[in-house]
């Protein structure tokens, strides 16, 4: 388990001053995760004696960080954590504040009419001019973010890359220009890939589910990593200055985040995240965000999720690689449904009989007959995403949506459990 993951194990059990070290420790190793200030922050509120100071601190640092990787939803909470800790700190006026930030962020936030009402209830005892009613906070908290140790190191390995390099070409070549020539392939190292070619994809087996990030250079020192029981969020900074997030959030279904893993590679990054249930079969990367209800402990800080989840495992047949967000088609439904499609009483040569009388009129495979009836009624973009889909993949994939298969090549998506093999000519 990685130090995160005893931060968290130590908050759950009660020992909030190992969670501190815990915490600590992994942010001395990604000092750009969101989630390990706000878990920090929590477990500084509830040492004993509180340190309220360096809890503030840290929601400061998590709303600066959040509000950097622009994720609305990573924003709310870190003002909600920042609005609790000025609430312990008596600053009233900056509560609400920060109060009314999440709400324009997030309104349905299930604790924020709570810490609104605590808000306003200090607020309302208060006599005019207290300080603690006072409006002093930004939205955005000017802090000086932590910088990763790591990326320190990568970069003298860099420069140390760069010049043995350099010196093994001039003498092999005898030329400074291979030096040169080598020594900037090494300045050059970082993302290659355009911002609106990056791509994601996924596969499942038994007891993994694999994501696929198609990236070339993404920087293994700069990149940030969040796998949590339900998420997935990656973020790495771009040659234009700003950052790529993929956030897959919530995911299908509940994973073992301490027994999943992730590798960056030259080409692309590959996160494997170990199901929770072994057997059974997403639908879908994503799920749909569950009903919960939530409740606000007593020691004023820390709130309290029952999360009522339903049940998606079921013994649907292969799944296959897709990144479609409303997942994969489950084609065999679809033609048994209409296997099963009652025939209309029409007589041979009226209108609709040929439309209208089932797949099961048809001699041969049903399947087969189907998509025959789905292309030959389709329209001509439609009609082109078929046959373009279905030969670049070598019969793996089908896709009817042209505005996404005209964008490059279909790749070939072989299903669950099988490995897709190229034939010598």
């Amino acid at each position: 388990m990685d130090q995160a993951g005893r931060g968290a194990s130590a908050i759950d059990g009660g020992n909030f001053k190992l969670a501190v070290t815990c915490y600590t420790e992994a942010i001395a190793q990604n000092p750009q995760a969101v989630s390990y200030y706000i878990q920090r922050s929590k477990a500084y509120t509830r040492l004993s004696p509180p340190d309220h100071q360096a809890a503030f601190h840290d929601a400061e640092l998590a709303v600066s960080l959040a509000t950097k990787r622009a994720k609305r939803e990573l924003i709310a909470d870190s003002q909600l954590r920042r609005a609790v800790t000025l609430f312990n700190l008596e600053r009233y006026g900056d509560a609400k504040q920060c109060l009314w930030w999440v709400k324009k962020l997030n309104e349905k936030e299930k604790t924020l009419a709570i810490w609104e009402m605590k808000a306003e209830t200090k607020l309302k005892g208060l006599e005019d001019g207290d300080e603690r009613g006072k409006v002093t906070v930004e939205e955005t908290p000017n802090v000086e973010v932590p910088k990763a140790v790591v990326g320190k190191k990568s970069a003298k390995e860099a420069e140390k890359t760069a010049e043995a390099s350099a010196s093994t070409s001039t003498t092999t070549n005898g030329t400074k220009e291979a030096a040169k020539e080598s020594t900037a392939a090494v300045q050059s190292e970082g993302v290659q890939t355009p911002p609106s070619k990056i791509r994601h994809e996924w596969f499942q087996t038994n007891d993994t589910v694999v994501v696929s990030l198609f990236c070339k250079g993404i920087p293994k020192d700069k990149t940030t990593v969040e796998i949590k029981q339900d998420s997935l969020d990656v973020s790495f900074p771009l040659p234009t200055g700003s950052d790529f997030n993929l956030s897959l959030d919530p995911l299908f279904a509940a994973i073992d985040a301490s027994a999943s893993s992730y590798k960056i590679m030259s080409a692309k990054a590959e996160f494997t995240l170990k199901k929770s249930t072994p057997g059974q079969q997403w639908a879908n990367i994503e799920g749909a965000h569950p009903a919960s209800t939530e409740e606000t402990s007593a020691d004023g800080d820390d709130t309290v999720k029952r999360a009522v989840l339903s049940d998606k495992s079921s013994n649907a047949g292969p799944v296959y690689p897709t990144s479609s967000k409303s997942g994969p088609k489950n084609w065999d439904k679809v033609v048994n449904d209409l296997s099963k499609k009652p025939k209309k009483d029409v007589k041979e040569g009226e209108e609709g009989a040929s439309e209208d009388a089932g797949i099961e009129d048809e001699e041969g495979d049903p399947t087969t007959n189907f998509f025959k009836m789905l292309y030959k009624g389709a329209d001509p973009d439609t009609q082109k995403a078929m046959m373009k889909s279905y030969q670049e993949s070598n019969g793996t994939a089908l896709s009817t949506n042209w505005a996404d298969v005209s964008k490059g090549r279909v790749e070939t998506s072989p299903p669950d459990g099988m490995e897709a093999k190229k034939w010598d000519q």
